[in-house]
């Protein structure tokens, strides 16, 4: 049953697309009919549109029903019946498709310049390369083309092109969206992906089309982590990073390690030769024969029809045997069991999204060495069976963007998401190659919100005072000001370091109101915050102006017989400030 055919579409197949600036299209829709959606019958319907106003790419090795899918070759092109099942998904979700995009030839590059349509530029100078293979997809993000694309991740195709043009590229765990209806690249390690200007809208997008596919034997039910990771992590940097020269990376690098500190991580050195090693092996061993098994009947018959470098890349796959295959499975295997001790002593990887840059002249001089160096920290992640989000970090000081990839075991999807989001926020970039602002963080809708306690505090636990660090290293945020009601006085403790005020309930009209901050404390950390608070200080319940209540500091009543009232001052912070001017 086709569920919805696209009709009134212009193509590029003829253009003169090598010439020109934008070549990130390849066929543009330009009418539809019922867009809608009306699911198949192996796509379950989605109740609700969550996607209603966004529009979208998809990389066209995808099929969309009634248009034609080349994956970057003219003479592989077919007209699919139905729709790849994310596209289907995302046509149930109300978002809207605009076209199909540019790639490297059958997903085979990390450049954007492997096409017979052309090479896509990058967004934010066009000297430059896009990254690849989802060129295009990322292109028409970055531009403000669309609100979301898709592209496909096999060594990188959804990370490198998101790190080199501004955006977010979110590479999921395998699995995790069904890749029925995906023209291959190397079917064991493929997966879709999702690029947007926000990793709230990638986030969204991930949500709406995930899913299990019982027609896709790569699809599976993934236990997916539900809470955020710890306000205080740990995030490993690979004890050896290679730019290929590139000083501004490098220094782009250093910052991100400084930026991520300042949300709350703590960098740990990791061996990053078990990485390494198998990202060697996508293409260096008898893995690449996976490359040649996706389009073997094609390739055996019009390899002609397929441009360099990717024939010679595709036909090395002929030469490897089964027994081949196996050893170089099985030394993935390996290499993966002695990665795995880092995740002891880490909770997220952090690497460049991309070493360096390239312009498109030197991509196309030397396409191979150039186009390895773009997957120096991306070609492992995929055989390890990990997800990873690429955000924005910064743009250099020759305003070219650079990207940072968090990387997390499988099922850690959501939890990447709320950190790179709250990292992408604290950069304070535009969107892609626009000029546009960074909207407000919006809750990423696959994490429990964590239990919370709200607690009152009055004196050396307000923002900016001594001890405002036990709060904020728990992962407590400040909720705002507030008063108590009209009912306490308010004391100077004596001998007490740091100094700290003690806050005493009297009778109806016998106090007066004092300023506060209100904090939410997970209720995790709550019992370890309470434990450092000494003697004769304490815990209890406060009445608030407005009637209500909340858990707040006290004191002893005992102790305050040799403490200073200061009351009429109405808060802990005038008081400092009246330690500090000068006796008349």
């Amino acid at each position: 049953m086709v569920s919805q055919q696209f009709t009134g579409i212009t193509r590029s197949t003829d253009a003169p697309l090598a010439q020109a600036a934008d070549a990130a299209w390849i066929t543009r829709v330009t009418d539809t009919t019922d867009n809608t959606g009306a699911p198949d019958s192996a796509t379950p319907a989605i109740p609700v549109v969550p996607l209603q106003g966004l529009s979208f790419a998809v990389k066209d090795n995808m099929d969309v029903a009634g248009l034609s899918t080349t994956a970057g070759c003219p003479a592989f092109a077919y007209i699919p019946q139905q729709h790849a099942h994310v596209v289907q998904r995302l046509l149930q979700a109300g978002a809207t498709l605009q076209g199909k995009t540019n790639l490297d030839q059958f997903a085979c590059g990390l450049n954007g310049t492997r096409s017979p349509y052309g090479p896509v530029p990058n967004a934010l100078n066009h000297a430059y390369v896009s990254g690849g293979s989802s060129s295009g997809s990322a292109y028409v993000v970055a531009s403000g083309q669309v609100d979301f694309a898709l592209g496909t991740d096999t060594a990188g195709s959804g990370r490198v092109p998101a790190g080199l043009n501004n955006i977010v590229g979110l590479k999921p765990t395998r699995g995790l969206i069904s890749a029925r209806g995906v023209v291959p690249a190397a079917q064991n390690v493929d997966c879709v992906s999702i690029f947007a200007r926000t990793v709230a809208v990638a986030a969204q997008v991930l949500e709406a089309c995930m899913g299990y596919d019982e027609a896709d034997p790569f699809s599976r039910h993934v236990p997916m982590a539900t809470q955020a990771l710890p306000a205080q992590f740990r995030f490993g940097v690979p004890d050896s990073l290679e730019f290929f020269g590139d000083a501004l990376a490098e220094a782009a690098f250093a910052q991100s390690m400084a930026q991520l500190t300042a949300v709350g991580g703590q960098a740990v050195t990791i061996d990053y030769a078990p990485l390494a090693q198998a990202a060697a092996m996508l293409y260096e061993s008898a893995l690449v024969s996976q490359r040649y098994a996706a389009i073997q009947d094609f390739f055996d018959t019009h390899e002609d029809a397929v441009i360099e470098p990717v024939r010679s890349i595709v036909a090395k796959g002929r030469k490897y045997s089964a027994a081949d295959y196996i050893r170089a499975d099985i030394e993935v295997k390996r290499l993966r069991q002695v990665a795995e001790r880092m995740w002891q002593d880490i909770d997220v990887l952090l690497v460049p999204t991309a070493p360096t840059h390239y312009t498109v002249a030197q991509m196309q001089a030397d396409p191979v060495v150039l186009n390895r160096n773009l997957g120096q920290y991306t070609n492992f992640v995929n055989l390890f069976d990990y997800a990873a989000l690429s955000v924005p970090s910064c743009i250099r000081p020759d305003g070219l963007p650079f990207g940072i990839t968090l990387i997390g075991r499988a099922g850690s999807d959501w939890q990447l998401a709320e950190l790179g989001q709250r990292y992408h926020h604290a950069t304070g970039l535009s969107l892609g190659a626009t000029s546009q602002a960074l909207p407000e963080p919006q809750p990423i809708a696959g994490l429990q919100a964590p239990a919370t306690v709200r607690v009152a505090v009055v004196g050396a636990h307000l923002s900016g005072m001594p001890l405002n660090g036990q709060l904020t290293e728990r992962g407590a945020r400040l909720v705002g000001p507030a008063d108590t009601a009209s009912d306490y006085r308010f004391f100077a403790l004596p001998d007490s370091q740091p100094p700290k005020p003690g806050l005493l309930r009297v009778a109806p009209g016998q106090g007066g109101r004092i300023a506060l901050e209100i904090w939410e404390i997970p209720a995790a950390h709550y019992g370890s915050f309470v434990a450092l608070i000494p003697a004769p200080l304490g815990i209890g319940t406060l009445l608030l102006a407005d009637g209500t209540q909340v858990q707040g500091f006290v004191c002893e009543a005992q102790a305050l017989a040799a403490a200073t009232d200061i009351t009429h001052l109405g808060g802990w912070r005038a008081y400092v400030a009246s330690l500090a001017k000068p006796v008349a």
